[in-house]
C-alpha cells in the first residue's frame, strides 16, 4: 500500500494512537482515558517524511517503527490479541509492507500466510484482481488454490488511504469463496475517506493520522 498523501499546502502531521475499528468482533471504540499504552509507542515510532517521493508527499514511513523491536512487537501483539481465536485461517498480506505485518500475525494465530503480489511476481497461476487509484491503475494478484472456498480471511497492510488495494484484495478473496473477517492496518489517512469505500466490510486501524494544513 502507498504509505503517502498529496496535499498541497504545508502540511503538519497530527497523530492520535487509538486503536478503532468497525467490525463485528468489536463494536467500542477505545477512548482515550481507556487507551492502550502500547499505541503511543506506536504512534512516536511513525516518521513523516515531506516531499517524498515527489514534492507535495508526506510520507508516512514504518521503517522506524521496525528498528525498535519492543515497538515491533507492540504492534504484532495488539493485532494477535484482537484475532486469536477468531476461527482466522487465511491472513493475506498487501505487497509489500503487509508482507512484514501478516506474516508474524499469521504464526501466532495458526493460520497460513497469503501473499497478494503486484503483477508477475508469482510464479505459479493466478487469479488477478485490477483496481482503480488516483494516478491510474493497479494489480493484486494471488496463487490459484492459495484460499479455499468457505475459509476465513484477515486483509492486512500498514496503511489505508484511498481505500483501492484493499477492495481490490477483499475482491480477490471473495472471488474464490472466503470470508474476509476484518481488514487490519496500522494507519489510517481519515481525510482520504477510505473507510468509507470499503462499504460497510469491518476495518481496525491502530494509529489516525491527520494532514493539517497551516
Amino acid at each position: 500500500m502507498s504509505s503517502f498523501v498529496e496535499r498541497r499546502k504545508k502540511p503538519t502531521t497530527l497523530f492520535l494512537s487509538f486503536a478503532i475499528s468497525v467490525s463485528p468482533i468489536i463494536h467500542t471504540m477505545s477512548a482515550y482515558r481507556d487507551e492502550d499504552p502500547r499505541l503511543h509507542g506506536i504512534k512516536t515510532k511513525i516518521r513523516v517524511v515531506p516531499n517524498f517521493p515527489k514534492p507535495g508527499i508526506m510520507f508516512q514511513d514504518i521503517t522506524t517503527l521496525l528498528l525498535d523491536p519492543r515497538v515491533f512487537k507492540d504492534t504484532i501483539d495488539l493485532f494477535v490479541e484482537r484475532y486469536k481465536g477468531k476461527n482466522i485461517s487465511v491472513v493475506a498480506g498487501i505487497e509489500a509492507r503487509g508482507f512484514i505485518f501478516g506474516s508474524p500475525i499469521a504464526l501466532a494465530i495458526g493460520a497460513k500466510f497469503v501473499p497478494l503480489r503486484k503483477p508477475k511476481k508469482l510464479p505459479g497461476k493466478v487469479i488477478s484482481q485490477e483496481y482503480i487509484l488516483e494516478y491510474g491503475r493497479d494489480c493484486l494478484e494471488m496463487h490459484v488454490g492459495a484460499v479455499e472456498p468457505g475459509e476465513r480471511a484477515l486483509v492486512v497492510d500498514d496503511l489505508i488511504a484511498t481505500g483501492g488495494t484493499l477492495c481490490a484484495a477483499m475482491d480477490l478473496l471473495e472471488r474464490v469463496g472466503a470470508e474476509v473477517v476484518e481488514c487490519g492496518c496500522v494507519i489510517e489517512l481519515p481525510e482520504l475517506k477510505g473507510r468509507e469505500r470499503l462499504n460497510g466490510k469491518p476495518l481496525h486501524v491502530l494509529v489516525e493520522c491527520f494532514e493539517c494544513c497551516e
